[in-house]
This record gives structure tokens, sequence and C-alpha cells, in this order.
């Protein structure tokens, strides 16, 4: 599809026409009206100031891309991808540097406690963007975890609804335009062959397939079954009290539209991926590019929000896998299994009392009994927090398109408007990588009271700014996750010691992540190295490491952000707790952590301070 950037509406030249020439009753009205609203900004009091600028930038953001309006619920840009050239990367920064002066003129001695914090996550936000872009073709535009050969049909599956016509037809113009959008991602991919910036070898072949497997079916190849976005735009026509008229006007243009953009943008991605798999240097960790170490300290930086070496990280990880080990063996006793710790891990991998059948029974029979442990959570989380969120919250499958590439579990925010549901993703391609010992853990941490409980909550706040909201520290969100897993021990569930062990075998999958992660991409480790390690200190299967190995390859520096994140949580309770005593309140010291939204970990270690100082 061409581009239309380019044409400029006539009444846009008439109004650029008129604004050349001499002032008009209207023009000097309209001087009048802004001169107005100038001096109505000058007697607006700091505080005013600072929400009126927090309002707009979140208002320019969301105007900005098209997928986050959809993920929120709106409707504005219904039709449009976002723009992932660097052109509009480069005003995303000079917009960013302009906020940065604007928000540095605040006068914060004329700011109350709660906007001091807000003004100070702005800054971060944008800094740590700053920062980043110093890197911006480092980061893979393609890689086998998560890009845009997935995220077009996971998003219009999920994401776009139809309720209407209108949206029907918005539907059809977005996959008119994935040419387009594709087009910008080979565009990118370009640009990094020329830095020498590639993904692994090995990566090339997962991209391709998972490709091949969108155009797969009806209408792109005659076949016994429709591919998945036909399926699904089929199905939510049926949805609308249309006429069969209009019905079958709207399945042939979106058949014209799958076939003459869609289907011949995934065939140029696919050439253009296999053109670069014999590009690619050899090695798996970031070391092989260019200025490889410097993008990796700022990857840590950036998920940790902390001034960790690699070192430091790695050295942190070996220490919580021993101290891990000697919890494990305690439970080891407790079930009186004789033997060593890897001839245990090796009985809880390989027995089928651990495991459901391998088949739709036994993937139905998981969704079930994961949502059975997250309601009955939801009964005792009264008594441990006082912010609830008003979101529901279903569980998943992931879909088959993408369930052979795609993360162990993942969750996905409710829509702002309530339309959506969160969602909790448990991929069941292979029920030996979802053993039932790890199901209470990983409900706690993709449901509640981990990240549906605190993104649904960041969501739902009220006298914060929506950027706040949505803002990303990744070492606060993931940590919150792997903190709620062991919450979940105080709150008195993991009654059977297979279950604990399950949620120490979780905490030792992050433990061993800090070691991998800094062990491929710092010290050189190839990708079997960093597979083997996982298979002999933890008890996951080799196919559940392979998977997990090939994201942080993928993401390098984001596994390291769940264990790091949760052990400042852990630290700050325990502080709290020998501060107060007697007066420490659980249910105030979660509300604290979770009331103003995402925040760097030393933020978070100030608010709690602070909390501190005012129970006492």
């Amino acid at each position: 599809m061409k581009s239309s950037k380019l044409l400029v509406p006539l009444s846009v030249i008439t109004l650029t026409l008129l604004a050349c020439s001499e002032p008009t009753k209207q023009t000097q009205k309209d001087s009048q009206s802004q001169l107005q609203k100038s001096e109505q900004s000058a007697q607006q009091t700091e505080s005013q100031k600072l929400a009126t600028f927090f309002a707009d930038m979140f208002e320019q953001d969301l105007k900005r891309s098209p997928l986050s309006q959809s993920y929120l619920g709106y409707k504005w840009d219904y039709d449009k991808w976002d723009d992932i050239s660097d052109s509009a990367t480069d005003q995303d920064i000079e917009i960013s540097q302009q906020r940065l002066q604007t928000l540095e003129a605040f006068d914060q001695s004329q700011l109350n406690p709660q906007e001091k914090i807000s003004l100070q996550i702005a800054k971060v936000d944008i800094q740590r963007r700053l920062e980043n872009d110093k890197f911006r073709h480092h980061t893979y535009i393609m890689d086998q975890f998560r890009a845009y050969h997935t995220v077009v049909p996971s998003f219009m599956v999920n994401i776009h609804r139809v309720d209407s016509i209108e949206d029907a037809e918005a539907y059809i113009s977005r996959l008119d335009k994935v040419d387009e959008l594709f087009g910008q991602v080979i565009e990118q991919l370009k640009i990094r062959q020329e830095l020498g910036v590639f993904p692994p070898k090995w990566s090339y072949d997962q991209m391709i397939q998972a490709s091949q497997n969108v155009i797969s079916g009806n209408p792109f190849v005659e076949s016994g079954e429709d591919s998945t976005i036909w399926q699904d735009f089929q199905s939510k026509l049926e949805k609308l009290e249309i006429s069969n008229a209009e019905i079958s006007g709207l399945k042939k243009r979106a058949r014209d539209a799958l076939q003459e953009s869609v289907l011949p943008a995934y065939q140029a991605l696919i050439a253009e991926l296999e053109i670069q798999r014999e590009l690619s240097p050899e090695g798996d960790g970031v070391w092989r590019l260019p200025d490889g170490d410097k993008w990796y300290d700022n990857r840590l930086a950036w998920f940790t929000t902390t001034d960790l070496t690699a070192q430091e990280v790695h050295d942190i990880g070996l220490k919580e896998v021993e101290r891990i080990h000697g919890l494990m063996l305690e439970i080891m006793d407790k079930v009186k299994f004789e033997g060593t710790l890897q001839e245990f891990f090796k009985f809880m991998r390989n027995s089928d009392q651990f495991y459901y059948p391998n088949n739709d029974e036994g993937r139905n029979q998981y969704l079930a009994d994961a949502k059975a442990l997250i309601d009955e959570m939801e009964n005792k989380i009264p008594e441990y927090f006082g912010l609830t969120p008003k979101a529901d919250m279903i569980v998943k499958r992931v879909e088959p398109f993408r369930e052979k590439s795609a993360g162990k579990a993942f969750y996905q925010s409710p829509s702002k408007d309530g339309s959506r549901p969160g969602s909790y993703y448990a991929n069941l391609y292979d029920m030996k990588d979802m053993p039932t010992y790890q199901m209470e853990a990983l409900a706690y941490h993709e449901g509640i009271p981990g990240h549906h409980m605190q993104r649904a909550i960041a969501q739902e706040l009220d006298g914060i700014p929506e950027f706040q909201k949505y803002v990303s520290f990744t070492a606060y969100t993931e940590g919150w996750g792997l903190y709620s897993e062991e919450l979940a021990k105080d709150m008195g569930f993991y009654v059977d010691p297979y279950s604990d062990f399950g949620r120490l075998a979780m905490e030792l999958w992050r433990a061993c992540r800090l070691v991998v992660d800094t062990g491929i991409h710092a010290k050189k480790w190839s990708r079997e190295e960093a597979i083997e390690y996982l298979v002999v200190n933890t008890p996951n299967p080799e196919g559940d490491s392979v998977k997990a190995i090939e994201r942080y390859i993928a993401m390098p520096g984001q596994a390291t952000a769940y264990m790091i994140g949760k052990l400042k949580i852990m630290e700050l309770r325990d502080f709290a707790k020998q501060s107060l005593g007697d007066k420490f309140d659980i249910r105030g010291f979660h509300d604290e952590v979770l009331k103003d939204g995402p925040v760097p970990l030393n933020i978070l270690q100030s608010k709690i301070e602070n909390w501190v100082e005012s129970q006492r």
C-alpha cells in the first residue's frame, strides 16, 4: 500500500494562506482568546500547571500511538498502526527533550508530596528514554520471542474489537496497511544490517516459521482450515446485527486485504529474514554486536533501575541459587525423598503425577484449575490489601500460531473502559513444560495478587496523572509479581509441600536468570552452556530451559529485573516491620507500594521510608 503522508488537504493549504494575509476580525478574536488563555495560565498555581502539563503529555503520546489507544479501549485511530520509522522516533526524542526542559523549570517548593513524586517519575522516565536512544538500533526490531510478525495477528484477535460496521471497516483498513507497517519493519532490519546488529542465527528459523503460520490456511492458500486472522474476522462479523449483503461485502474486502496486503507483506518479511539469517555472526550474547558491552550496561540499568554491574548481578544470582537450593533440601526431607537434590529434580521433572495429559482435555483442565486457584486467592485479598482492582481477569491459552515461540506465561492488562478484562495467558503447547507443582505460583504471579492486582489497580487509581499509570519500570512490576509468589505463602497457600517446592522452583528460576543472563551477554556463554546451567540447577524440563534461554538472548537484561525487584520489596518490608514493630500493617504496606503506580526502586525505597516515618 502506498503511503499518503505527502498529500496535504486543500483545506490546510487554504488555512495556511489565510494565516499569511492581513488580520481579520476572526483572527483578532483568536488572538484575544489566546491572550486570555495566557493570562489564565499565568494565574494558575504551580500544581495546576503541572497537572495540565501531564494531561497534555499523556494525550499527545496517546495520539501518536494507535496501538496504545486500542489497548486502552480508545477508537481514535482505529484503522492505523504505529509509525516505527526513524523520523517518527526523531520526533519522539525532540518532544522528550523539550518536556525535560519544561519539567526542570517547575518550582518544587510549591508542589505537594504527591506532585513531587509524579514530577520525579516523569523526569526519570524521560531521562531513561533519552539514554536508550543512544542505542536505538541495537534493540532487535525482530526476534523470535515477540515482534511484529506475531503482534499483527495477536493484536487483531485480542485487542481490535468489532462492535459496529465502522469497527469492521477499521479492521479491514488495518489489514490493508500491514504492507506499509512491514515496509517500515524491513527498513529497520536493513538499518541494523548496515550496523552489524542481528539476533542470533538460530532465531531466524523460528521467526520464519511463525510468519508462515500466520499466512497458512484460507484465504492465503486453499485449505481445509481458515487462517487465524480470517477466522477471527468472520467470527466477529457474525456477532453484528447487520444484513447478509453487508456481511458479504465486508468479507470480500477483508479477503482482498489479506491477499493483497497481508500476504505480500509477510512474504517480503520472510524473504528479508532469510537474507539476514546468512549474515548473522556466530554467538548468542550482545558482546558480538558493536559496543555490545555498553548496550548491555544500558539494558541492566533500564530493567533493574539500579547501577548494578553485570558482575554484581551475576554474584547476587549465585548467592540466591545457593540459598534456595538449601530450602529445597528441607522440602526434600519433608516428603522423605532419598537421594541428591539433582536426583530430586529429575524425579520432579519426569514423574507423571506432576503433569496433565498432553491433549485438549489436559489443557482444558489446566485452565480450569488455574482459574479455581485465582478465585480462592481472591477471597483472601481483603485481609492483605486495602486497594483492590475493579477489573475482572480471565485465564486463556496462548494462541496456537505463536505458542511454539512464546513464553511460559504472561499477562495482558484490561482495557481502561472495562470492555476487555485482564488476561493471564498460559502456554500449553507442551504440557510437560507446565508441571502442576508450579501452577499455584504461576497463577499468583500472573494473576492475583501479582500482575493483575498491580496493573489493574494502577490503571484505576485516582489522584495521579494518567502517564504515571502506564510508565515502564520492569524491576517494579516483575519484582511485584515474584514478591506475590512468596506473599501467597504468608497468606496460607502452598499447603502441599510439592506446591511449596514449585514456589521455590519458580524463585530459583529467577535467581538462575541473574546468572545466565549475565553469563550469556557479559561472560560470552553460549546458548548451550546457559541451557545446561538451568537443566543442572533447576527442576524445570529441558524444553522449558531451551525456550527460556532463547528468550533471554532475545531480550538482554530483561530477565534480571524479577529477582532484583523482589529482593528490594522484601528488604523494604523487613525494614518496615523492624521499624514499626506492632504498628506494622501489611495492608498499609501493600497499599503504599501500589498507590502511585510503577516507580523505580530508589523512589520505592523513599516512599516506604516516608510511610514508615508517618506511621510512627
